[in-house]
């Protein structure tokens, strides 16, 4: 997809205080997004001094349209981030949390993905650390041996399917503009994280009408998975109750496991390759 900067979404970062992932995060960003994409480091009291030196020294010589903010003192992660949604009305919002190292062409098929129905509200990429679209192993944290940028040029190698999920996970999505607006945006209100919030947002989504899918062509890695604040569990089930037993059952089902054994063998494949293959080959 050959797009310029304007067409493609905003991305927020919100900022975490692992330093060293935060360092990984904007240069797995810089070497992923295409030049020009606007980009906006969102800090809610979070990064410390050396956060702070880190951010400095990407933004003074990163290609992306970045900004970043800083608040004087922290408000809740599911406020600040609404917050930030809200300044950006109802565009298209990608959200990648700092923990994250997304690989190249994530945005491109996100959008795409997006694009490719108007009934989709969220679209999601594979993660290592993400739930219901974990790879290689469902609901499991794996770490990576793989190059990023062999998961990256195995996920281009697929066809795209975008299946329907259950609800949107938070490693990163992105948010189509007027669906969320629809809906209300984040309840920061009922739901300190925007783990919950998301997870509350895509539902509310759904019963409007979209869907949030996996973008099966794209990849994102991270660290760990997101943890719920205090609390917001029993907020998602009290406002809704079906919601622990149908994500129990789509657990059990795993409708994406076929897709998920594509990308294992999309990646074996490449991983089979010998090194340098075309050095040597004769010219006929």
């Amino acid at each position: 997809m050959s797009l310029n900067a304007a067409d493609l979404p905003i991305v927020i970062v919100p900022i975490g205080t692992d330093e060293d992932a935060l360092d990984a995060c904007l240069a797995a960003l810089e070497s992923s997004t295409p030049v020009g994409t606007r980009v906006w480091l969102a800090d809610d009291a979070q990064a410390g001094p050396r956060g702070v030196a880190i951010i400095e020294r990407w933004l003074a010589q990163t290609r992306l349209n970045a900004a970043h903010t800083r608040r004087a003192n922290p408000i809740g992660e599911s406020r600040h981030l609404d917050e930030a949604l809200r300044a950006c009305g109802s565009g298209d919002v990608a959200v990648l949390p700092s923990n994250t190292q997304p690989t190249q062409g994530w945005l491109e098929r996100l959008l795409a993905c997006l694009r490719s129905d108007a009934h989709i509200a969220a679209a999601i990429p594979w993660c290592n650390a993400g739930e219901t679209v974990a790879w290689p192993r469902i609901g499991e944290v794996v770490p990576m041996e793989q190059p990023l940028a062999l998961l990256a040029e195995a996920c281009a190698q697929l066809r795209p399917n975008y299946p329907a999920l259950p609800a949107a996970v938070s490693h990163a999505v992105l948010l189509r503009g007027s669906a969320r607006v629809q809906a209300g945006g984040l309840d920061a209100a009922s739901f300190g994280s925007w783990y919950a919030a998301l997870m509350d947002l895509s539902l509310r989504m759904a019963g409007l009408g979209g869907r949030s899918v996996l973008c099966d062509t794209a990849f994102v890695f991270r660290k760990d998975e997101d943890r719920p604040s205090e609390g917001d569990m029993d907020a998602l089930s009290a406002r809704w109750p079906a919601w622990n037993a149908s994500i129990a059952q789509w657990l059990m089902r795993d409708p994406l496991l076929t897709l998920r054994n594509q990308l294992t063998v999309a990646v074996q494949r490449l991983q089979q390759r010998p090194p340098q293959q075309d050095l040597f080959t004769e010219v006929q």
